[in-house]
């Protein structure tokens, strides 16, 4: 999709990224075959309901792969640093190379990366200026489908009617309660754990700094100028459409920031 390719050697991040994957697939497999399709077929539900879930299962996985590959925004080890920008570039003193400022090294990257906010082990990656669009997709979108899912699992007990054709030599009707009872457990933790994550993200999107500035500004409150919501999230997704920073099967264009509404570390 245009981006470069960005893979961390990592078996910690690797693990974490595992898990995250097994309950996508667990829920993408199971609540289909016990709630989804039988339901369907009985007419308590309409197709539209299967399709979401499915539309959402894709979005999700799709803004994790990308958000886990994509270059974060690391930079280059000889960069071409414009002359009329020299003043706004510093000296790293961990890797002795030149950064714009904003960026931060990595200790577990090993490199610089330009506005990084974080380094996530849930995608094995760090979280900066040219990925952290797909991670916030994929916060948004993890949050959708694990609602959906508690959603389902809570009307197939308490408001749809009680299937009349299930098949109770088939393994997922014969451990059905056991089954939904993980996926309720596992869409709680979750979605506990996302929500408080995205809600500190957009925190940071609407004050225009990153988790790393926070940290080291803590208790000194910068002047500066305040943009419009709307810029600093325009600035995040690389564009002014707003329809489009729901999508991530796209390609971002990073939109040029002025440096005097920079927040320097």
């Amino acid at each position: 999709m245009g981006q470069r390719i960005h893979f961390v050697v990592d078996p910690q991040g690797w693990c974490c990224m595992g898990l995250i994957i097994f309950v996508w697939l667990y829920n993408t497999i199971f609540i289909p075959k016990v709630i989804l399709f039988p339901h369907y077929e009985e007419g308590n539900i309409s197709v539209v309901a299967v399709l979401c879930y499915y539309f959402c299962s894709l979005f999700c996985v799709a803004s994790l792969f990308r958000a886990s590959v994509a270059d974060p925004g690391k930079l280059p080890e000889n960069p071409k640093i414009p002359i009329t920008e020299r003043e706004y570039w510093e000296l790293c003193n961990k890797c002795n190379m030149m950064r714009p400022k904003r960026s931060h090294h990595c200790s577990r990257c090993g490199h610089c990366v330009r506005r990084m906010d974080h380094h996530c082990p849930w995608i094995n990656n760090c979280v900066g200026e040219d990925n952290h669009w797909l991670f916030l997709q994929l916060c948004f979108y993890t949050q959708i489908l694990s609602s959906y899912t508690l959603i389902l699992d809570f009307c197939h007990y308490y408001y749809f009617l009680p299937l009349k054709k299930e098949n109770w030599d088939v393994f997922v009707f014969r451990h059905e309660l056991a089954l939904l009872r993980i996926s309720a457990f596992m869409g709680l933790i979750i979605l506990g754990g996302i929500s408080r994550l995205f809600y500190t993200q957009l925190m940071g999107i609407f004050t225009d700094t990153t988790s790393i500035e926070k940290m080291s500004n803590c208790c000194e409150d910068i002047s500066r100028p305040r943009k419009p919501w709307q810029q600093t999230f325009s600035e995040v997704f690389g564009t002014h459409w707003k329809i489009l920073w729901f999508i991530p099967f796209r390609q971002r264009q990073p939109l040029r920031v002025p440096y005097h509404f920079a927040n320097h570390v």
